[in-house]
């Protein structure tokens, strides 16, 4: 089937939210750096990346016996006198201790250049995932919270009776009010969970699947695009899967059998390895749910999300198929027509079908033909440092930010640059964000915010400073040529970099409400709502200059790529419907056979068959990355984004300042200590509506009366 760049923000799984975070303390035991962003002196909120495996296995074990030390005194205080002081700061300090120790030991599986260490990181997290499941069945803290609540303590924050309220439902839904024998079964089975997810992620990561193609098998693909490639002995040009191989040459390349090789192969990507592992999650996930009281795992997972309940999801992924069906129906009508014209222009066998093969490569000739979007000519305008600066640029003044560059900063691999980020009005240090955006054998494979440290308040009161890392995979310079981006990869990074404003701009009290520890249909909408700058002129321009020249992108150009974000919106959209339906069907069911599935919501939908023998699903990383049975909320976050663009920002002005710090202010900052329905009603003057996301797609005419 043919794929869409929908990427991910790392959330960790679902037993957990401390996967995100990193070491930042001496007295964690971990080695810190010590470079400035401006002079380059000590500096103790960088970190090191020079671990070991040795090292990584010490430290984790470490950490455990620290943490299970604290909650076992903890556990052991008397009932009766348990206080908000004796118990619950103790536990948020040992919380955050956790959560700030353990990304550093978990992190370089997704980036470290060394195989050993990506190794030794998987097993850490292993090791820590089963940790997780251990903290989080202690029946003795649980029974001291109620305890606690039961007291009804006057004087507390929102934000302390939010999280004691978090835990005890939390302490719920890992069934520490059932008995001993289901808390039992209930642990083994998590440990499990966790294990699984743990390792269809390390086999996607690991996956080095390439293909050869000759000069001719390679038709259409661009001059920038060919000086990319490896060749090997034989003259074959190596082509891989990663995303600036892979993408380019499903657009571009007018040889039907080589993009038919490429979708198959890119399918079929740990197809034997994580096909019985998604399958086995599905099943436990479905078990462990019902032994929680829960009719399907969905329903478990959606309780504590925007939505609640899976047939609320239900209704509202029919009512978009519903409105998108015609749409798609009238797209199909035109690619069929595009793929007959040329079959007949380059004397190929017109087979009356679309494949999936066939619809990325269709898509972009429809924005070729429809709107006279030339790729070859844009992606000449967009290159990553020209790209990077802009959109520093434009992030710095909507949010009233300033980043430096950390000089000399140590950072895992040469490639990866740190950067500081001061309050422009009071100077006050933020965060700090690295940026790592080229593919490495063995990286994470899809581009990603990871929150590094989180941004709240610590055991001295003070605000601990937030780290956060964007990894993504763009397509590296050469000699000949810089790395040019293409429109859909800038759209990419303004979405990624959003997450990382999630990250750094949050100032909560407690750990577990930290950046994008909202709920999961809600922690798009911040990302989501920032791609709509990479659509306006003025942005676009502050992003944009000939990498050759430096001469701005001509309006001709740029109207016409504007004009072209309708192009293939019913296809695009009905695409998420059926990743959404599919994640929704596997997560209501004891147990399901995922090629079949996905092939069935593909042809119902779409009305394009899966190709045969491929399992998509396999390499469908949102299922064990804490998106199962959520996937929903893609398209659930965007209609709320649009809503905010449309009626704020498009409505007051795009780089607003003040509308912009409003924005900080009321989303940002507020990370999960607030719900995100409150959140968007606060900030929009009343309750969000969904016109603004039609109007978007090209299916209304106005929205609010703001355009």
């Amino acid at each position: 089937m043919f794929s869409l760049s929908i990427l991910v923000c790392r959330r960790g799984n679902r037993i957990l939210h401390a996967r995100s975070r990193v070491a930042m303390t001496l007295q964690n035991g971990l080695v810190i750096s010590a470079k400035s962003c401006s002079d380059s002196a000590d500096n103790k909120n960088n970190l090191r990346w020079d671990l070991t495996p040795a090292l990584i296995q010490e430290q984790t074990e470490r950490l455990i016996q620290r943490v299970r030390q604290d909650f076992d005194t903890i556990g052991a205080l008397d009932v009766s006198k348990v206080t908000i002081e004796n118990t619950l700061k103790p536990l948020a300090d040992a919380k955050l201790h956790y959560a700030s120790s353990r990304h550093v030991l978990d992190f370089p599986q997704f980036v470290s250049a060394c195989k050993d260490i990506r190794s030794a990181s998987t097993e850490a997290d292993k090791r820590l995932a089963d940790f997780d499941v251990e903290l989080s069945m202690r029946e003795d803290i649980f029974q001291r919270l109620i305890v606690l609540q039961e007291k009804k303590l006057n004087g507390l924050s929102s934000e302390t009776e939010r999280f004691v309220e978090r835990l005890i439902t939390l302490g719920k839904r890992n069934g520490l009010h059932l008995s001993k024998e289901t808390q039992e079964e209930i642990t083994s089975i998590s440990k499990t969970i966790s294990e699984l997810s743990i390792d269809f992620s390390s086999n996607l990561n690991e996956d080095n699947t390439c293909l050869s193609f000759t000069e001719e098998e390679l038709g259409g693909l661009a001059e920038s695009y060919m000086n990319g490639l490896n060749r090997l002995e034989d003259g074959r040009f190596k082509v891989t899967l990663a995303y600036p191989h892979y993408y380019p040459l499903m657009k571009r390349c007018h040889v039907p059998e080589t993009r038919r090789k490429m979708e198959e192969a890119f399918h079929s990507r740990c197809k034997e390895e994580n096909t019985p592992i998604l399958e086995r999650l599905i099943e436990l996930r479905a078990k462990m749910a019902k032994m929680l009281g829960f009719k399907t795992h969905a329903d478990y997972v959606l309780e504590m999300n925007m939505a609640k309940s899976s047939s609320v999801v239900a209704r509202f992924l029919d009512e978009f198929h519903e409105k998108l069906k015609p749409l798609g129906v009238q797209e199909r009508k035109v690619i069929l027509s595009l793929k007959q014209k040329e079959c007949k222009r380059r004397g190929l066998n017109f087979d009356g079908q679309i494949h999936a093969w066939d619809m990325p490569y269709y898509m972009n000739q429809v924005e070729q033909v429809k709107f006279s979007v030339d790729k070859d000519k844009l992606i000449e305008y967009f290159p990553l440092e020209v790209v990077k600066e802009g959109l520093l640029g434009i992030y710095q003044d909507l949010l009233g930010l300033t980043f430096c560059q950390v000089k000399h900063a140590h950072v895992w691999h040469d490639s990866v640059s740190l950067y500081s980020v001061l309050d422009s009005t009071t100077g006050e240090k933020i965060g700090q964000f690295y940026l790592d955006l080229h593919p490495r054998v063995g990286k994470y494979g899809h581009a990603a915010c990871f929150g590094l440290q989180p941004g709240c308040q610590g055991p001295d009161g003070k605000r601990m400073i937030p780290v956060a890392a964007m990894v993504a995979n763009f397509t590296k310079p050469t000699d000949a040529f810089p790395s040019l981006m293409q429109h859909h990869e800038v759209e990419t990074f303004f979405h990624e970099f959003g997450h990382v404003m999630h990250e750094l701009c949050s100032r909560t009290q407690y750990a577990e409400f930290s950046g994008t520890l909202v709920e999961t249909d809600f922690v798009e909408v911040p990302s989501q709502m920032l791609e709509n700058w990479v659509w306006e002129r003025e942005p676009l321009h502050r992003m944009s200059r000939h990498y050759r020249d430096g001469s701005p992108i001509p309006d001709r150009l740029l109207d016409k790529l504007i004009a072209s974000r309708v192009a293939n919106t019913g296809l695009m959209n009905l695409r998420q419907v059926v990743l959404s339906k599919l994640d929704q069907s596997l997560h209501t069911k004891p147990q399901a056979d995922t090629a079949q599935e996905f092939a069935k919501h593909c042809q119902d939908i779409l009305g394009i068959p899966a190709t045969p023998g491929t399992n998509m699903t396999a390499s469908f990383s949102h299922l064990a990355g804490g998106y199962d049975g959520q996937y929903y909320g893609y398209l659930w976050s965007e209609v709320y984004s649009m809503d905010i663009y449309f009626s704020r920002f498009r409505k007051e002005g795009i780089m607003n300042p003040k509308v912009g710090m409003e924005y900080r202010k009321v989303i940002l900052e507020a990370g999960g200590s607030r719900d995100g329905a409150v959140m968007l009603k606060t900030f929009l003057g009343r309750e969000p509506r969904q016109d603004a996301f039609f109007y978007c797609k090209g299916l209304t005419k106005h929205v609010n009366g703001c355009v």
